[in-house]
Order: structure tokens, then C-alpha cells, then sequence
């Protein structure tokens, strides 16, 4: 017994060292680009940390002036929030309607769903720059079409009116990996509730809002936190498509200038660091309040088959 307790034990501490000499990399890895930017960001929010000088505590001064005296903070919070609320809506909807359309059994469906699925694997600037050929308001292909049906083509990132749904279109071309999900979530639906309710007499319309959307409800909350974080940090279609128009600073008039697009600019174009740690760190509590505010109020209306 005590022979076997020691080669146990012996096992036991070989397997542990192995396995922490395959999980070091990771530990570096962690400690040097998440742990250590982390906590750095959080001492520089409160110093006038700058690329070209040393730094000097401020207190909250950072913070203070964000709140009262910067009045493209304002314009960035408000630019940042309107994709929140239109833009992850409608990236749900519409995947969920796609997912429902390829969940039909048609002859074909597995080369529709990839197709469908293509544009998540292309490169985010190569996605963006594709976009803004297609709403090029002199060439664009879109544009073409909308003039050829009668209607009035909009000048997209030209337009400040226009600029923030055209990043918004942009989003909606590529929600192939929410699409897979509600797709994944469609087929785990029992067969059994919709015969249930077309016995009794239930319409398509009648079993989607009262069997298909609660059944699914789960994976809604999991792709509506993700895209809110994701809102929250939008930066790549803004950056570029600002550039487009005149420069990175959220042209035109400022409607591209996303939070994120903002942080980039103070940390790197104005080189203030400790304002932009500042703001990084207001993000951070603002995305923690909408994601616990989500997950609080999300037993309201997510449902759980058990």
C-alpha cells in the first residue's frame, strides 16, 4: 500500500511539472501582454503619461477633464452607443432570419450555408476596403443598383448622415458565425413542439415567436453580450473608412469617431497615454455595467429547456 501511495505520488508531481512546462509559455505570454498592460494602464490613468516625457501623478485629473472639458468624448460616447443599440439589433435579426432560411431542407443547403459563411474568413481590412468600393457614392456597385431601381443613392462615408449605417451594413455582411450558431441551436429544437402546435391548430408565424425564438433565447443572450463587447470596441471599419474620407479622426464631421477610434487617437496620434489609459479604463466599467445589467435582467426572457 505504502509502495503504491509513492509511486502514486511520484506520478503525480512528474505529470504536475510536465504540465507546467507546457502551460509556461501561456503564464509568459499572460503576464507580459494581458497582466502587466493591464495593470500599467491603470497606474498611467492617473499621470500625464506621455511617449516623449516621463510621467507625473495627476490624481484624477485624467478623468475629470474626459467628463468636462473634452467635448469629443461626448461625440465618441454617443457614436459608440448608437451601434450598440441599432447596429447589434439588427446583426441579431438578421442572423436569426438567415439561420432560419438555411435551416430549410433544400437541395443545395450545405453550399448555401458556406457560401453564406465566407465572409467571416476574410480579413477584416480586406472586408472593409471591399465595402468601400461597393458604396463608392460615384462607382459604387450598390449605389448603381439603387439608382437603377429609383431610388436615391446615399454618399455612405461622405455623408455624415450616413456614414455610421453604412458601417452598419458592413457588420450585417458578416454575422456568418452568429448565423452558425442559431443555426446549431435551430436543429437541437425538438421536432415533437411544432407537431404539438400545428395540431392545435398554430400558424409558422405562431410557432416561431411562441416555440423557435424562446428555444433559442440561450444562444440570443450568448450573441448579444459578444456583439455588445464588440460594439463597444468597433475600430477597424471606422479607421479605415475614416481615412477614406480625410483622415483618421472619425471623418466625416466626426461621425466614425468610434471610443475605440478616440482611445487610438489620444494614445498614438496626441500621444497622451495616461488619458487614453483613462478612457481605456472607462470602457472597461462601462462594458462591465451593460454586461452585467444583460445577464441580470436576461432570466426575463432566456429560456432553458431542461
Amino acid at each position: 500500500m505504502a509502495i503504491n501511495s509513492i509511486l502514486r505520488s511520484r506520478k503525480t508531481r512528474r505529470d504536475m511539472g510536465w504540465g507546467l512546462i507546457f502551460i509556461t509559455p501561456w503564464i509568459i505570454g499572460f503576464l507580459l501582454f494581458n497582466l502587466y498592460p493591464t495593470i500599467a494602464s491603470f497606474y498611467y490613468s492617473f499621470t500625464d503619461k506621455a511617449l516623449i516625457k516621463p510621467e507625473q501623478l495627476v490624481g484624477f485629473t485624467n478623468y475629470i477633464n474626459l467628463f468636462q472639458k473634452d467635448n469629443l468624448f461626448g461625440k465618441a460616447i454617443y457614436n459608440t452607443f448608437y451601434m450598440v443599440g441599432i447596429g447589434v439589433p439588427l446583426s441579431i435579426i438578421f442572423a436569426f432570419v438567415t439561420a432560419l432560411v438555411l435551416n430549410m431542407k433544400v437541395r443545395g443547403i450545405a453550399i448555401y450555408r458556406t457560401f453564406y459563411y465566407l465572409p467571416v474568413v476574410v480579413p477584416p481590412v480586406a472586408g472593409v476596403l471591399l465595402w468601400l468600393w461597393i458604396l463608392n457614392p460615384q462607382y459604387g456597385i450598390l449605389n448603381f443598383l439603387l439608382q437603377f431601381i429609383g431610388l436615391r443613392s446615399p454618399a455612405w462615408f461622405a455623408d455624415p448622415a450616413w456614414s455610421k449605417p453604412g458601417v452598419i451594413v458592413m457588420g450585417l455582411w458578416s454575422v456568418g458565425a452568429s448565423t452558425v450558431l442559431y443555426l446549431a441551436a435551430l436543429q437541437n429544437v425538438p421536432k415533437e413542439y411544432y407537431e404539438s402546435a400545428m395540431l392545435d391548430g398554430a400558424n409558422w408565424v405562431q410557432r416561431t415567436f411562441g416555440i423557435t425564438i424562446p428555444l433559442v433565447s440561450p444562444v440570443t443572450l450568448f450573441i448579444l453580450i459578444t456583439g455588445v463587447i464588440g460594439a463597444f470596441q468597433i475600430f477597424t471599419q471606422a479607421y479605415i473608412a475614416s481615412g477614406a474620407n480625410g483622415g483618421a479622426d472619425g471623418a466625416p464631421r466626426y461621425s466614425l469617431l468610434y471610443y475605440a477610434v478616440y482611445i487610438y487617437r489620444q494614445g498614438f496620434i496626441y500621444l497622451k497615454m495616461g488619458y487614453a489609459s483613462a478612457m481605456a479604463w472607462i470602457l472597461f466599467l462601462i462594458i462591465l455595467l451593460v454586461t452585467f445589467i444583460l445577464l441580470r435582467t436576461s432570466n426575463v426572457w432566456t429560456h432553458y429547456d431542461v
